[in-house]
């Protein structure tokens, strides 16, 4: 299987890093083709250009790549972290430039794009790794749990993607090394059962 691994985190030493490159030796040891981005390492440019716009607008560059990634991927892992309630906004752009008309989903004949879309993406399965200073009990109670609406709800779902399994870990900034060893034995069951 072809899967997309796709980072967002701008300190090496995070332990999201230690998440994707996890999911990564997971992956490879099970046969699957890996293809890993870092955002931030590869300079990924968020910003939506008007020009990308139209459904015949084309990405360059980067973008062209991971579009053309995204829409052959048999599975996707995304790793970041939560900040007030969302993704990093490297990611925002990324899901901007990349999760595309046409591409990853369409509007059906007469729906001028107030209905809801059909999902294109060949990946059924996806697995999304976040880590946060906020404890899940809390995030659910206080704030509804806003990168689970954002990933299974607004994204995936609306672009085919059936199967979405998600995992926070925290709270990290009082976790241990012990603590950080088992929940990296996690991500690699979790990704390993997912693909």
């Amino acid at each position: 299987m072809n899967i997309l691994v796709v980072l967002a985190h701008p300190d090496i030493a995070s332990f999201n890093h230690a998440i994707a490159a996890a999911a990564v030796e997971m992956l490879e040891a099970a046969g699957h083709t890996v293809w890993f981005h870092d955002l931030y390492a590869e300079g990924f440019d968020p910003s939506l250009p008007a020009r990308e716009i139209p459904t015949g607008g084309k990405p360059a560059g980067l973008a062209a790549l991971h579009c053309r990634q995204l829409a052959e991927a048999d599975g996707i892992v995304i790793v970041h972290p939560n900040w007030w309630g969302a993704p990093p906004a490297i990611m925002k752009g990324w899901i901007d430039r990349v999760f595309r008309p046409e591409l990853a989903y369409r509007f059906l004949e007469g729906d001028g794009g107030e209905g809801v879309p059909e999902g294109l993406l060949k990946a059924k399965t996806a697995v999304i790794l976040n880590t946060a200073n906020t404890s899940d009990k809390r995030e659910a109670a206080a704030f509804g749990d806003p990168l689970d609406n954002i990933w299974r709800r607004c994204v995936f779902s609306l672009c085919g993607v059936e199967d979405v399994r998600r995992k926070t870990f925290s709270i990290m900034i009082t976790s241990t090394p012990t603590q950080r060893c088992k929940w990296l034995e996690e991500v690699r069951e979790l990704v390993g059962g997912a693909f």
